[in-house]
């Protein structure tokens, strides 16, 4: 069938593909979404709807407590054998990827997560590879992946992404999500703030280097943010209502990745800031804060950004001069400075992808220089950092970096080389290839001096 023209209810995307007039067939292979009062009774009727006998249950310590041991009493009154595993390597990394292959009973068809973030993505992962399907149970809403066919596993430590697939099912019983610290509840508001810097990432990626793009994909995720952001001051109460409805919308926008087959209308220049932090915040051996408060003030300092720039007029002649004169042993030195044991990692992304090599670099510049009226009606098209700041303070959520942990220092190594960790066009790049990086930086130093954000 057509894919729809205006964006319509999660349910309408599941489990069917849809041809798009942005010349892509698009299709979520999540078969069902349970978000709502007591909808975790429903599991058992679940696996037995999707085929399933023998479910293996993944959690951590915490999230046993919280959901898991419900769930093998609800199996087990229907009738199933269910197998529950408690994670004990909670790097969610190497090791904790061979310890649940090593532990999974070779007889098992379903794998279960309970948890958030860091669960499901090494279920959705480890299930991918092995074949199997998975269902995911929330235990709160802090980001968007429930739904993601991504997942995010710490490598050599780095945060990478790899390629996992989307659960079968989702199950968001708010009864359990209203017992999850509410920072949880907020870091997801701030996941979903993140979306609107990381669609006009992948717009100026269109005009600028001709990369595809899916407008019905961009709305839909829009849509989605523009309504939870219309619920921040609602937030703080913990209504379940409100509290389904920050969960829909991570679920939706984590169906996008699905419907789109990678995480481009869901992540850009502000999860690059949160992936750096998270590869520097493992480098010290303590994290700076969670993944969706990371975005969240990523998604500040590229508004910031934005607006610094739009106060400039590009010199693209100079632009080229430094993109031919760029030194590549002086950039490793760098990278190997500010990220430690990620650098190893991060010199791969760049062999691979050569974003900075000058023939790249020259080639988006011409792109930048013929089209530049259209980019900055996409920059002036963004919502005003101090909008934005005022949205997350609504929802409890960090805005600026100083409420995080993050200092002068941290940050400007973060808005110099944070774009190193993945090889996708955003902000942070056209910034990079006009040479501005050190000035906007500087720009966006002194404002948050003036306010307190640093």
């Amino acid at each position: 069938m057509e894919m729809y023209p205006t964006p319509r209810r999660l349910e309408d995307y599941l489990d069917r593909e849809l041809i798009c007039r942005c010349g892509r067939r698009h299709y979520a292979p999540i078969k069902a979404v349970r978000i709502g009062e007591a909808v975790l009774s429903e599991l058992p009727g679940l696996v037995r709807r999707f085929g399933h006998e023998r479910p293996y249950i993944v959690c951590d310590g915490v999230t046993y407590e919280v959901a898991a041991r419900r769930c093998g009493e609800l199996l087990a009154e229907e009738g199933f054998s269910p197998v529950t595993h408690v994670i004990r390597h909670l790097g969610f990394d190497e090791a904790t990827l061979g310890e649940l292959v090593a532990g999974i009973p070779a007889d098992r068809d379903l794998v279960i997560a309970v948890g958030t973030g860091s669960i499901t993505d090494m279920v959705r992962f480890m299930t991918f590879r092995l074949g199997l399907p998975c269902f995911t149970v929330a235990t709160g809403a802090p980001m968007d992946g429930f739904a993601a066919s991504i997942g995010i596993l710490n490598v050599n430590g780095l945060k990478c992404t790899m390629q996992a697939h989307s659960s079968e099912v989702i199950i968001g019983d708010t009864e359990i999500l209203k017992t999850a610290p509410y920072r949880m509840t907020a870091a997801g508001f701030g996941d979903l703030a993140g979306k609107l810097s990381c669609l006009n990432d992948w717009k100026l990626s269109h005009v600028i280097n001709g990369e595809h793009f899916c407008p019905c994909i961009s709305e839909l995720v829009r849509g989605c943010v523009d309504e939870v952001m219309s619920q921040a001051p609602r937030l703080k109460s913990r209504d379940a209502g409100v509290l389904g409805s920050v969960m829909y919308g991570l679920c939706l926008s984590g169906t996008a990745i699905s419907l789109y087959g990678d995480s481009r209308p869901a992540s850009g220049a502000e999860h690059h800031i949160s992936h750096f932090l998270e590869a520097l915040g493992d480098a010290r051996g303590q994290p700076f804060a969670m993944h969706g408060e990371q975005v969240a003030v990523g998604t500040v300092m590229v508004l910031m950004l934005a607006e610094e720039l739009l106060k400039l007029r590009p010199d693209f002649e100079r632009a080229r001069s430094l993109a031919a004169g760029f030194d590549e042993g002086a950039w490793r030195r760098e990278i190997s400075r500010c990220c430690g044991p990620a650098a190893g990692e991060i010199f791969a992304i760049e062999e691979k992808s050569g974003k900075n090599r000058p023939e790249n670099v020259l080639r988006r510049i011409d792109g930048m220089e013929s089209r530049w009226p259209q980019v900055e009606a996409l920059l002036r098209a963004l919502p005003s950092a101090e909008v934005l700041c005022a949205l997350l303070r609504d929802a409890g959520c960090p805005a600026l970096p100083s409420e995080i942990g993050v200092d002068e220092a941290v940050l400007r190594d973060t808005l110099r080389y944070c774009k190193e960790v993945r090889a996708r066009y955003t902000l942070l790049q056209t910034i990079h290839d006009l040479g501005l990086t050190d000035a906007l930086s500087d720009a966006v130093l002194e404002r948050l001096r003036e306010i307190g954000g640093i």
